[in-house]
């Protein structure tokens, strides 16, 4: 441990020169994927006078960025690191140290600075016994959330709330027991625990997954009758479900939502995208991409992701390319396998340049764990760095 927090002084030392503020480390920490930078730009930000929310976020991005490059022994550094903060004494503080081991699924750990409250002196309420079964879901040991709901609210006298309510179902439905989330939805109506829109949004999402289409309609029916305030969010579910159902049904839902009162946000015009590149319409799923600003709507990397894939599919790689550098430009780029594809159909189309360009830009972007698998495709195309590359640009030019 004491050989870790040393190579973490060492890093951040070496890079930290000012302190600068949670605000501007957040909006840093989006964009960074380097781990060791990523730490540096954390552990620059003061934390005087920032909200707790803040800190929470900007130290869970963190702890994203080092996880994705397993630096497992660095993230138990920097989150033990922080026990000795006087705030530790403060329930919020504490759980935000349990949520993060959740975020990188080191759930043992989470567990471990739950027993140890005590201890350190942080008092326990529904607020760290949400972040423990949060950090459960985290680290995607579903059923073990409904054993520690028992056990833990009866060891250490803490009551469940409506929150604790939702993670219980959120476990059940990830573990594929939508009929289990329908018996804890009764339990919460007899003891008058409030059922939150996300919560029936959560068992509606499991209903559709699982094939059962007519039980999702009847649970929709029930949540209106029970009064749910339908959401932007509650109506994605049902439109994802549509997607299958052709771009016809996706609009008609959309429309829905417009006369509802509700406004259509990203992920709604994602599906009708999606729905459109499915159906082999591009033209028309150019159009809502393209017309994504007028909705009030910003293009995220799924966005992106879908577009690109979708052209390389149809054979057009120059297209993908062109949407590949816009997403390059607003910080959205897709994921590895999509660029990797549109990578080794440029070097098909003899697009050389382009494909050097796009790895180029990647090679700086994604996180040094992805370094080798850059260069692995660049060997398999055939596109060895030369001296004659330096003529080459990245993809945001």
């Amino acid at each position: 441990m004491a050989s870790s927090l040393r190579h973490l002084s060492t890093n951040i030392t070496t890079t930290q020169k000012v302190s600068i503020s949670i605000s501007k480390a957040k909006s840093k920490l989006r964009t960074e994927h380097d781990p060791d930078k990523a730490l540096a730009i954390y552990s620059s930000a003061s934390s005087n006078d920032s909200s707790p929310v803040a800190s929470r976020y900007a130290q869970d991005l963190t702890v994203r960025r080092l996880a994705k490059s397993h630096r497992f022994t660095d993230i138990e550094s920097l989150i033990e690191s922080r026990k000795s903060d006087p705030k530790i004494k403060q329930e919020p503080f504490l759980s935000s140290l349990i949520r993060s081991y959740g975020v990188a699924g080191m759930f043992d750990q989470a567990m471990k600075t739950y027993h140890q409250m005590d201890q350190l002196g942080a008092p326990r309420s529904s607020v760290s016994f949400n972040a423990l079964l949060s950090a459960c879901i985290q680290s995607k040991l579903y059923n073990k959330v409904p054993v520690l709901f028992d056990e833990i609210s009866e060891k250490y006298r803490v009551f469940p709330d409506k929150v604790s309510y939702g993670i219980l179902v959120k476990s059940y439905c990830e573990d594929g027991k939508p009929e289990k989330a329908n018996e804890v939805l009764r339990e919460m109506e007899k003891k008058g625990v409030e059922i939150t829109t996300v919560v029936y949004t959560t068992v509606l999402n499991c209903l559709y997954s699982k094939g059962k289409n007519e039980e999702a309609e009847r649970f929709w029916h029930a949540m209106v009758d029970r009064g749910c305030e339908l959401d932007a969010a509650v109506y994605n579910v049902k439109i994802s479900n549509a997607v299958n159902q052709g771009p016809e049904r996706v609009k008609e839902l959309i429309e829905d939502m417009g006369n509802s009162g509700l406004k259509p946000d990203t992920i709604s015009y994602n599906y009708l995208i999606t729905c459109y590149c499915m159906n082999g319409m591009m033209d028309d799923a150019k159009k809502v991409f393209e017309g994504l600003e007028a909705y009030g709507c910003k293009a995220n990397a799924a966005t992106f992701r879908t577009l690109v894939f979708h052209l390389c599919k149809n054979g057009e790689y120059e297209k993908g390319y062109k949407v590949f550098k816009e997403s390059v430009r607003v910080h959205r780029i897709p994921d590895f396998n999509t660029l990797k594809y549109l990578a080794e159909g440029l070097a098909e189309k003899k697009k050389m340049k382009e494909a050097k360009g796009l790895i180029r830009t990647m090679k700086k972007k994604f996180p040094p764990n992805l370094l080798n698998a850059w260069k692995k495709v660049e060997e398999n195309l055939g596109l060895h760095s030369t001296e004659e590359d330096n003529e080459v640009k990245e993809a945001t030019a």
